[in-house]
């Protein structure tokens, strides 16, 4: 596709296109979360928005509470509701481990694994970008871990560059908050992974877990943290009065590129929309040469 191709300034076009989604929070039979959330029906129109974005992602990658409760019906759902995106797509999918998904249910329901209470980890290789998952749950908690043995086979995985650098993918962001509330659920001894990363090629984590989006950076990598597509977080609020709504759901492309990796919220929302740029305008664009692209669209009109 030319609109995916051309290269109009001064960056080529990314190498690795990443879809990121997070805390879906399925639950068995299609019911309401909290009465409230639907949750089966708002994954379905963020399903429908990545379809309409017309790329071929190299991964789509879900950073954990793939179902609220960990009933096996409701990892049942969730496959057969992304599965035939991702095939039509041909990217892979990456279930991360949340703190409200069980893992023996998970690893059965989503990954054809025997029933355990295994860490659920992987790697991916995306045409030489290297994908990690770890797992920070805690079995039975709400706040995250990662322990020695994942710790050390993490370590280990990272000891051989890859040739466009790693990402790594977990549930709880190495971030503070600005909420009370997430405080008590961050991920704890933070210091231990970011001795793990010191002087390896990890170029960005992408999490989820806070239901917002936000960004920052954990020794010295760049964080994305995906909001929910279920609900997100009213913070117009102040930070302790903070509290769910039925709004704002969104996902985030990850673009790759050769020196940096960037991360754009997309919000799932049905909006009037212009039409000036399109395909065909950036067809008719990459005609020109640099000169008569500036002098039909850069000048500034009076």
């Amino acid at each position: 596709m030319v609109a995916a191709s051309v290269q109009f300034g001064q960056y080529p076009p990314a190498r690795r296109t990443i879809v990121h989604l997070s805390d879906t929070h399925l639950l068995g039979g299609g019911r309401l979360l909290g009465g409230v959330y639907d949750t089966a029906g708002h994954l379905a129109r963020t399903l429908e928005a990545v379809a309409g974005l017309g790329i071929r992602p190299d991964a789509i990658v879900f950073t954990g509470d793939l179902t609220d409760l960990g009933e096996p019906e409701a990892y049942a759902a969730l496959r057969a509701a992304v599965e035939p995106l991702a095939d039509e797509l041909g990217a892979p999918i990456v279930w991360v481990a949340g703190n409200h998904d069980e893992r023996p249910a998970l690893r059965a329901g989503l990954l054809d694994l025997t029933a355990t209470e295994e860490p659920v980890t992987g790697v991916w290789d995306l045409g030489g970008l290297r994908l990690i998952a770890l797992d920070s749950t805690v079995p039975g908690w709400h706040h995250g871990d990662l322990d020695d043995a994942q710790l050390e086979w993490l370590r280990t995985e990272l000891g051989t560059a890859a040739p466009l650098g790693t990402l790594l993918a977990l549930h709880h962001p190495p971030l503070p908050s600005h909420l009370p509330l997430f405080d008590i659920l961050e991920l704890r001894e933070q210091s231990r992974l970011a001795d793990v990363l010191a002087g390896t090629d990890v170029r960005g984590i992408l999490a989820g877990h806070l239901h917002y989006s936000t960004s920052g950076t954990f020794a010295g990598v760049p964080v994305h943290v995906a909001a929910a597509t279920c609900y997100t977080m009213n913070l117009q609020r102040p930070a302790a009065a903070v509290n769910g709504m039925d709004a704002g759901q969104s996902f985030s492309l990850v673009h790759v590129y050769d020196d940096t990796v960037t991360a754009a919220v997309v919000p799932v929302v049905d909006a009037p929309t212009g039409d000036f740029f399109s395909a065909e305008w950036v067809e008719r664009m990459s005609r020109l040469t640099p000169d008569e692209r500036l002098e039909e669209f850069s000048r500034k009109r009076s």
